[in-house]
């Protein structure tokens, strides 16, 4: 098939796209490459897809109104894997319109190049940070997700609310993944593994919120793109048994669906830390602090519906994901 991929010079993009390459589709990757965070790695990333015979690679930005039409009605995607938008917890407190741009205005220019071009099926990220003060674990598709915490998970809310719109009106198929705290090899370093390794690396104190007893249902990554795949071969379908009266979030009348995407094994985050001081062979200084504005204590992902619809079967433990995480962050940018 002839796949888009949004944000493939993010970090699940593009390990996305490797996938996707080696199983022979095509694949266009679209990104910005701005500057939240060093655009030498994304660049690096991008370098690594290059070498596929079946990648080319687009720079554009979500939110380009003119630009992202053009390049539907040019590539007529098969299908398309957005993953491309404004991520962080803590940096939409800082700069919400940036948000905006490209989470919603990005996710409708998304929507109305896939209704206008007979896309079969769109696959989009979404977040567990949409479950925002719901306490209930493990979290499930199934549960009202009314109460986000952070203006990024709002905006993730709206996407999938976006795409129901589209699935009901168009009759866009549509499936949203709600990702759980990603990790591996290529990472984002903005996320926790890779600010602790460098730190430490560096001789500097790691910031350690709520005091390092939050859980997070860390997921790695090779498991999320196996998930990410096999969703997008599993195209959405009405639900026969959906009703009006009890209305399921996870599934409607129209071609929508939602899953989790986790591990479902919420791991401490000081046994994370615990992990990488064995493999890094150093100690952490730890700067003990309390839960930082917008976080949630604890993530813990139900994935039942993605196991039984696709299969879905994390297989990668922990430490074994630190351990390849390591691995390959001393083998990219040495031990400091």
């Amino acid at each position: 098939m002839k796949i888009l991929v949004t944000g493939a010079a993010g970090f699940i993009g593009h390990h996305t796209s490797e996938r996707l390459l080696a199983r022979g589709d095509e694949v266009v990757g679209l990104d910005n490459l701005n500057d939240y965070y060093d655009p030498a790695l994304k660049l690096a990333r991008v370098e690594r897809l290059q070498k596929h015979r079946g990648f080319r690679f687009v720079k554009l930005d979500l939110a380009d109104r003119a630009g992202v039409p053009e390049l539907f009605a040019r590539e007529r995607f098969d299908r398309v894997v957005h993953l491309g938008a404004q991520a962080g917890v803590r940096y939409s407190l800082q700069n919400p319109l940036a948000y905006v741009d490209s989470n919603v205005v990005g996710t409708a220019n998304i929507l109305e190049g896939c209704r206008h071009h007979g896309v079969q099926h769109l696959v989009y990220a979404s977040t567990s940070s949409v479950y925002g003060a719901n306490t209930k674990m493990p979290f499930s598709v199934h549960h009202n997700v009314d109460h986000p915490l952070s203006f990024y998970a709002a905006t993730k809310k709206a996407t999938e609310l976006m795409a129901h719109t589209y699935s009901y009106l168009y009759g866009l198929p549509t499936t949203g993944l709600r990702f759980f705290t990603v990790y591996g090899p290529w990472g984002r370093p903005d996320m926790a593994l890779f600010l602790f390794t460098k730190n430490i690396l560096a001789g500097k104190p790691i910031d350690v919120f709520n005091h390092g007893h939050h859980r997070r249902d860390f997921t790695y990554v090779d498991d999320i793109v196996s998930g990410i795949v096999g969703a997008l071969d599993n195209v959405a379908t009405p639900s026969a048994e959906w009703s009006g009266d009890a209305p399921d979030p996870a599934t409607s009348r129209a071609p929508y669906r939602l899953y989790n995407i986790g591990n479902n094994r919420p791991v401490e985050l000081l046994r994370y830390i615990e992990l990488l001081e064995q493999y890094l062979g150093r100690k952490a200084e730890k700067n003990l602090l309390p839960l930082q504005v917008g976080d949630v204590p604890d993530t813990w992902a139900d994935i039942d519906d993605l196991a039984r619809d696709v299969g879905y079967a994390p297989t990668t433990p922990v430490e074994e994901g630190v351990k390849r995480f390591v691995d390959w962050y001393l083998g990219h940018y040495g031990k400091g």
